[in-house]
């Protein structure tokens, strides 16, 4: 693999990428889709995360340049912020045509749920409603999902509900580590302006709110095992926040609050993906 190809591959955030796209195949298998389905589906949703990770770095490419970021290959110079900008318009387009076979309701779930998160990008990103592209685009994850499925069944709302709170969450949390360098180089996003604390009772509370969800939301009585998530939760998010408090006055600084915050949310994944057939 040359250099160039490898450099494109880091600037499309391959990690959030990965992940995003390996969630939607398992949630897909998760809700009923046949093999061609899952694949289907997770390529238009893989395209998606290209066009918003491409994107990124490119209108990030001046501030990422000033902050001196050496692992960001558009600053460093290893590929031009024009290759990355092609990509990301590229997969931007290819989005609704990958959707095309899921059928229309389908394919303008996921376009609407693209342009929220390159809204995102800008000019959401620096201003006091960023979370709610994070909300809309995680929640309308799992309606492509649905609406993708033989006969396009009306997606469940608590599923809808859930996957937005999960989105929320994971803005807050993602931002935690970041909120001194994202200050310096201007970015003024809603967890900037809550500040660390704020930000980290925002994750540790909609995290929260997602788990009950995907808990009581569906139908019947809940299952002991989401019962004992609920618990797990309220008990991983206090004791994160109290060890982060002990190692912030040792070190003065922590990611204690980050890490549970991220262990609740992989419990949030599994609740999800187990969620079961619809439709």
């Amino acid at each position: 693999m040359s250099r160039r190809v490898s450099a494109l591959i880091k600037a499309s955030h391959p990690e959030p990428a990965v992940a995003v796209t390996t969630v939607t195949a398992l949630l897909a298998w998760g809700v009923g889709h046949r093999p061609a389905g899952i694949v289907l589906v997770a390529a238009t949703v893989a395209a998606t995360q290209l066009a918003v990770g491409w994107t990124n770095d490119w209108l990030d490419a001046g501030r990422d340049r000033q902050a001196g970021r050496a692992d960001k290959p558009v600053a460093t110079g290893v590929v031009s912020r024009r290759t990355v900008g092609v990509a990301g318009l590229a997969a931007a387009l290819a989005t609704p045509l990958l959707a095309a076979p899921t059928g229309l309701a389908a394919t303008l779930c996921i376009t609407a749920a693209l342009l929220s998160a390159l809204a995102y990008n800008w000019p959401l990103k620096s201003t006091a409603v960023s979370v709610l592209p994070y909300a809309f685009s995680f929640g309308a994850l799992p309606a492509f999902i649905v609406l993708a499925l033989p006969g396009a069944p009306a997606p469940p709302a608590w599923l809808v509900t859930a996957a937005g709170l999960l989105g929320a969450g994971a803005h807050f949390a993602n931002v935690l580590p970041d909120l001194a360098d994202d200050a310096r180089t201007g970015v003024r996003g809603l967890p900037h302006r809550l500040g660390a604390t704020g930000s980290g009772v925002a994750a540790a509370g909609l995290l929260f709110a997602a788990t009950v969800t995907l808990v009581v939301g569906p139908p019947g009585p809940p299952s002991w095992a989401g019962l004992a998530a609920v618990a797990g939760t309220a008990v991983i998010l206090p004791t994160g926040w109290y060890a982060a408090r002990r190692a912030a006055r040792r070190a003065g600084r922590s990611d204690g609050v980050f890490r549970a915050v991220l262990v609740v949310a992989v419990i949030d994944v599994v609740l999800l993906v187990a969620s079961g057939p619809v439709g």
